[in-house]
């Protein structure tokens, strides 16, 4: 009988790097939120896989980056706790855009760290993708090149990944994807949909409260948010003309909750103005960025 195994496995790498989509790939399931946007991914996310003998713990975490804000310093953490404590990292390089300083960051906190490591290229299926990227010669030969659109290379990490768990039985419940509650994974898509939507700087300052979720109805869920800004001139946008900027996002926004919860959902959103909720640690722990 196979030795089981288990354990946590960090996703980490600079913003926009495909963090979220290779989870979402690996897991065959849409559990992380994805948009074009850096920052999209504001949380510690766990997504439980299992392979044969084995349970995969992935955590996908924030890209790492450069800010002197509150919301910076909290992002960041987040990923050096994941880092910290992993037993599995995952270094992703953009196969469209190389090795940066990030990855020498992220490779010398490492370093440090009991952790194995898998540098992993992502997005190879892009036409602007380049082989042979510029990687630290120690590393070079472990390399997996995986494209999670075309759910190309991942077996191939998965087996990678499996062979570096420590010998475990499982940490989880064989039926459980996440720990994270659907009301805040329905928050996420709400914030998705606005971020999709709207201008290129204004996502940054925006941030989802759910007031409620109201499943007594077996046909139907009721959900009431708020779509958090900064400034009024912010509300202005997000709401649009007539309204019909935030008519859009709770159309999108419903969609997205209704395919991922399988029920019909009702969506009520207001845009609230909350000048300091990404300056203050204790804000943005109540809004699940922690």
């Amino acid at each position: 009988m196979a030795e089981s195994r288990a354990g946590f496995v960090a996703l980490l790498g600079p913003p926009n790097v495909g963090k979220s989509s290779l989870l979402n790939a690996l897991l065959g399931q849409r559990l992380a939120i994805v948009s074009p946007r850096p920052q999209t991914t504001r949380s510690r996310i766990l997504g439980i896989l299992p392979r044969g003998d084995a349970q995969i713990l992935f955590l996908d975490t924030p890209g790492r980056h450069d800010g002197t804000k509150t919301l910076n310093a909290t992002l960041n953490a987040i990923v050096d706790e994941a880092a910290r404590d992993c037993d599995v990292a995952l270094l992703l390089v953009d196969s469209t855009r190389g090795w940066s300083g990030i990855h020498d960051e992220l490779l010398r906190a490492l370093s440090s760290k009991s952790a194995a490591l898998v540098v992993v290229e992502t997005k190879t299926d892009l036409p602007a993708a380049r082989t042979g990227l510029p990687i630290p010669e120690a590393l070079a030969s472990g390399v997996v090149r995986v494209s999670a659109r075309r759910k190309t290379g991942l077996e191939a990490l998965l087996d990678a990944i499996v062979a570096k768990l420590p010998a475990s039985p499982p940490l989880y419940g064989e039926d459980e994807l996440t720990d994270r509650p659907v009301r805040w994974l329905c928050a996420e898509l709400i914030r998705e949909a606005a971020m999709r939507l709207l201008d290129e700087e204004l996502p940054h300052s925006i941030a989802v409260q759910l007031h409620s979720y109201e499943e007594s109805d077996p046909r139907l869920v009721r959900i009431c948010a708020d779509l958090l800004v900064e400034r009024e001139s912010q509300k202005r946008i997000v709401v649009g003309q007539g309204g019909r900027q935030i008519k859009q996002i709770g159309i999108r926004a419903r969609e997205a909750i209704e395919a991922f919860i399988e029920r019909r959902v009702h969506l009520e959103l207001f845009v609230k103005v909350d000048p300091r909720w990404s300056q203050s640690a204790r804000r943005m722990a109540e809004l699940g960025y922690h």
